[in-house]
């Protein structure tokens, strides 16, 4: 009897352990999804930002391009120029295709913002010491991206030939 008691009182308590710790998980792993932004009429803030930077930054990355670019319609002789500009300051460090010195440029603009493009671009050294996107590119490819001394204007047209680059690599997307 005694023993028909303790092992009722054994399941028991291993069957209200089960309930108590699936209520735990429950009411611990579900969540608000509120509860990761808040909301000031127009203005959402992400409180998922724990990097310390503001979410421009965090976005866009450090440098001279301060704002959101109104990029318009593809302008294909300032793409031509930016080529020329790849294939004499960038190409012997990136190739479009393939890993080399650094990562492969072709799908750039799928993994980043035009805006922090042009200012990786314009201002890798910054982006380098700040921002954390940089500073895991540097720890795969153990190289500091070299500052080549890109003027504003050779970095919007290397974004109109990225931007071109990114048409056709979504064009193949969709065909395939």
């Amino acid at each position: 009897m005694f023993r028909y008691k303790t092992k009722n009182l054994r399941s028991s308590l291993l069957f209200l352990l089960t309930i108590i710790t699936s209520l735990m998980l429950v009411t611990t792993c579900g969540g608000n999804s509120d509860e990761n932004s808040t909301s000031n009429q127009n203005q959402t803030v992400d409180k998922s930002n724990t990097t310390g930077l503001s979410d421009w930054e965090l976005e866009n990355g450090f440098g001279p391009v301060k704002k959101k670019l109104n990029l318009g319609p593809i302008d294909k002789s300032m793409a031509s120029e930016g080529e020329k500009i790849f294939e004499s300051k960038c190409a012997s460090c990136h190739k479009l295709d393939e890993r080399y010195v650094g990562p492969a440029q072709r799908d750039v603009l799928q993994r980043v913002t035009p805006e922090f493009f042009m200012n990786t671009v314009l201002n890798p050294d910054e982006n380098l010491e700040k921002h954390p996107h940089s500073k895991k590119m540097l720890a795969e490819y153990m190289t500091k991206m070299t500052n080549q001394n890109v003027t504003l204007k050779d970095a919007r047209a290397l974004l109109e030939y990225f931007r071109i680059l990114d048409e056709e690599l979504k064009s193949k997307n969709k065909s395939n």
